[in-house]
């Protein structure tokens, strides 16, 4: 399928946030179906959330939480029975897959009081599977896709292609302003830039994964539990240098 034409929606209202709770209660419990990724101002305690990004694998449809425009009521609104996307979030009998989830946890804790549960996290899945004397530096997912992806070239380029396209548009650096993701009526570049974030995630986790032996996959559980906690401390610091290194690195 092309990138392009991905299946996604943004949920801005709260009987949309309701009826994707509903969907996101019903998946499969034994692997994990949610992939996520957030986008924002400054993302982290610092800055703001925009958008948080909900890959559905089993459907094979990504949902954009418009969080800039609900707010907490992108968390805090619940079904009948009790249940919001904070639920969700914190649950540990519901996986979620990230790839570095730091700064996302640091800024869904910050701002909104959620403490993730149940979580993974590929960055730490990918350092894990290199041999011993390659594990100093973490990966960022735009190597691991050119590198590591289970995919044509032809997807890769057109997956590097529509990264640029958003990075022109929200990348100081490259022109761009991180305003972008706070416009509305939602730029439709922005849109494809958040949809291809997550869309090769399963592939990518189920790579590395699979590499793993059971006291490997031990060990990334408790350093990704390791980076929830750190992310969540007074002293922690989004734009630290530290950040590069790997946790096994020699």
């Amino acid at each position: 399928m092309s990138l392009a034409n991905i299946p996604h929606s943004l949920v801005d209202t709260e009987p949309r946030i309701i009826s994707l709770i509903g969907e996101l209660q019903n998946l499969p419990r034994d692997s994990p179906s949610l992939y996520i990724d957030l986008e924002g101002i400054r993302l982290s305690r610092h800055g703001s959330i925009s958008l948080v990004t909900i890959f559905v694998q089993p459907h094979n449809f990504v949902y954009l939480v418009d969080v800039h425009k609900l707010q907490a009521a992108a968390f805090n609104t619940t079904t009948a029975d009790g249940i919001s996307l904070k639920t969700v979030l914190e649950s540990p009998s519901i996986i979620k897959v990230f790839y570095d989830l730091r700064d996302d946890s640091d800024a869904l804790h910050h701002h909104f009081g959620i403490q993730l549960c149940g979580v993974e996290d590929i960055q730490l899945m990918e350092n894990a599977a290199r041999p011993a004397f390659q594990r100093r530096y973490v990966n960022g997912l735009d190597r691991c896709i050119t590198y590591d992806a289970p995919i044509s070239l032809a997807e890769k380029q057109e997956w590097k292609s529509t990264k640029e396209i958003g990075l022109k548009l929200f990348h100081p650096a490259k022109g761009g302003s991180y305003d972008v993701f706070n416009e509305r009526p939602l730029n439709a570049d922005v849109e494809k830039y958040c949809v291809v974030d997550v869309q090769f995630l399963p592939l990518l986790r189920n790579l590395y994964w699979g590499r793993l032996n059971s006291m490997w996959k031990k060990k990334v559980a408790e350093e990704t539990e390791k980076r929830v906690q750190e992310s969540q401390a007074p002293s922690y610091q989004p734009h630290s240098e530290n950040k590069k290194f790997g946790p096994w690195g020699k």
